[in-house]
């Protein structure tokens, strides 16, 4: 049997660490060689571009360092007055920095401004150091840690993002982990909001030009190097909703900023999360064949909500099947139905549907007087 209901919107929980999700058909070209945007409310992949090639991540591989530091943070193992010590690699070390002191001594706090404003590569060395001994010993804790996330295409040969054979991200991986981090660590991501930081008497700017020009930007990191070309993991909100875009191979920072700024207006222009039902309502009622109800309702396990294009709205079907009618008795929580979606260039959506009540069966005589009215009348459904 099938009851069709209004057009409507679904969501469906997402693993958030695998994206197995629902794409839509690209509509937006991009001249990053690799490219990633998403919707962080539901999981959704609003376009991506050559997103599962392993290439180079330069800086933006910082984020599986800083990944690590929060979640020792987060457990209490360390504080964001403890200090590291600088070693002369990390005092050494080229490319961007926070000016550490050799044989000095560094607050988590401030480190953890040196690598997310001024993507200090003697911080994430001098954090690496102080969490795994060694940055090498860090570095195979990084790739460890991505592999418990699912981060198929991420390996991890320093915590710096400095060019390195074999030292990789995809797009998707970096995505992966930026909605990671946001949502794990919801009381240290404002850090990535700041605009400036001032160690040993030098100000530095973030690098973000999302945080500059784009409304609602509040991360994340940017990179680059010759091998990556110019690359940035940024995420905005507006309107309550967020969105994450990861682009790399980028010919210019000209480039970087334009690109960021024109996918996310896009992804904001064109999509709308829809919510239609909330946990536990119901969906829709079926017939029950020898119950002391006519009817059982069918409800959902989980709020939904679902990302889609303006033009998919305007042509979803929404329907309900099942075998009926359905003969009694029922337990409340039993799986009865299943929900299927459907809309131009979306894939199929099935959902289960659950008894919402408890139906007994007819007793011995309203048993016989059903089975008399099917006789007589057939079955009767809606």
């Amino acid at each position: 049997m099938i009851a069709f209901l209004r057009p409507a919107f679904i969501s469906v929980a997402i693993a958030i660490s695998s994206l197995a999700l629902v794409i839509p058909a690209n509509a937006v070209e991009t001249i990053a060689r690799h490219a990633i945007l998403i919707d962080t409310s539901t999981g959704t992949v609003l376009m991506e571009k050559d997103a599962d090639v392993a290439t180079a991540p330069a800086s933006m591989s910082k984020i599986m360092m800083l990944y690590l530091l929060f979640e020792r943070l987060a457990e209490g193992n360390l504080t964001m007055e403890d200090t590291f010590a600088v070693s002369e690699k990390a005092w050494r070390m080229g490319g961007s920095k926070m000016f550490v002191g050799v044989n000095t001594r560094v607050t988590i706090s401030d480190l953890l401004r040196g690598v997310i404003v001024q993507s200090g590569n003697d911080a994430s060395i001098v954090i690496a150091e102080g969490l795994g001994g060694t940055e090498s010993n860090f570095a195979v804790e990084m790739t460890d840690r991505a592999v418990e996330m699912g981060l198929t295409n991420s390996v991890f040969k320093n915590a710096t993002g400095w060019p390195e054979e074999g030292h990789v991200m995809s797009a998707r991986d970096i995505g992966i982990l930026a909605l990671r981090l946001i949502t794990d660590f919801p009381q240290y991501y404002p850090i990535f909001a700041e605009t400036s930081f001032t160690y040993n008497e030098i100000k530095q700017s973030n690098r973000n030009p999302l945080l500059y020009d784009f409304p609602g930007a509040d991360g994340l990191k940017t990179g680059h190097t010759d091998a990556s070309g110019y690359g940035l993991a940024g995420s905005a909100v507006r309107n309550g909703r967020r969105l994450i875009i990861v682009l790399n191979g980028l010919d210019s920072v000209q480039d970087r900023a334009r690109e960021a700024e024109r996918l996310l207006d896009w992804g904001f222009r064109e999509f709308a999360n829809y919510t239609l039902f909330t946990e536990g309502e119901v969906v829709d009622n079926a017939p029950v064949w020898l119950g002391a109800q006519a009817t059982v309702p069918l409800v959902i396990g989980e709020e939904l909500t679902l990302t889609l294009s303006r033009t998919a709205r305007r042509n979803m079907t929404v329907k309900t099947v099942f075998q009926g009618p359905i003969p009694a008795r029922i337990e409340t929580g039993t799986e009865l139905a299943k929900l299927v979606i459907e809309a131009p260039d979306t894939p199929r959506v099935e959902l289960p549907l659950f008894a919402g009540a408890d139906v007994d069966r007819l007793g011995v005589f309203g048993r016989l007087g059903a089975a008399v009215s099917f006789l007589v009348w057939g079955a009767v459904t809606e």
